[in-house]
């Protein structure tokens, strides 16, 4: 985790940074995110057509209004910018970090060895109920029996993660599958 996140923050995120701004790369990488954007533009329009309306004394001309407008906006398109640089650079940090991770698996065979070895002390040191206790507990967290909310809001995290678009039909399908694939 730490090797993701340095090598994002001091390697991917830059590069992705300076080609996004050299080659004028897209703001958004789904439709969703450019549906999100236009929600957020057109709630920041209502709400200060409502503050016009409560405040009949208002000088706001519609030059301010427009002007106003137009730095959200900009704002906006700044923040979704950084998103879309974010799911690139999360792309090849995650692809950094399993090399890392596997290089390190290949190269500490030794030290693999001990860590294992003082894990089973460890389990095999405990009491039977509590090594039933952590077996329910684990089903219970990896597999989600009891719990189809939390599976949507990881696989939406994960999709999130790498920019790509939440797709509600296709989150159900795989819970679908995963609960009554036993």
């Amino acid at each position: 985790m730490l090797t993701q996140q340095l090598s994002k923050t001091f390697v991917f995120s830059p590069i992705v940074n300076h080609l996004q701004s050299a080659n004028k790369i897209e703001i958004f990488l789904n439709y969703q995110q450019e549906e999100e954007l236009f929600k957020e533009i057109d709630f920041f329009k209502k709400r200060i057509s409502f503050e016009k309306l409560i405040n009949e004394g208002s000088t706001l001309s519609q030059e301010k209004i427009n002007n106003s407008i137009k730095e959200k906006s900009l704002e906006l398109a700044q923040e979704y910018k950084a998103k879309s640089v974010d799911a690139i650079a999360n792309i090849f940090a995650d692809i950094g970090s399993l090399i890392s991770f596997a290089f390190v698996v290949a190269t500490s065979q030794r030290e693999i060895k001990v860590l294992k070895s003082f894990l089973d002390e460890i389990i095999y040191g405990l009491s039977d109920s509590a090594k039933a206790f952590i077996i329910i507990l684990s089903t219970d967290v990896f597999v989600g029996f009891h719990s189809t909310h939390g599976w949507e809001v990881l696989l939406e995290g994960v999709l999130q993660h790498f920019g790509l678009p939440e797709n509600r039909d296709l989150i159900y399908l795989f819970i679908y599958l995963l609960l009554h694939s036993q």
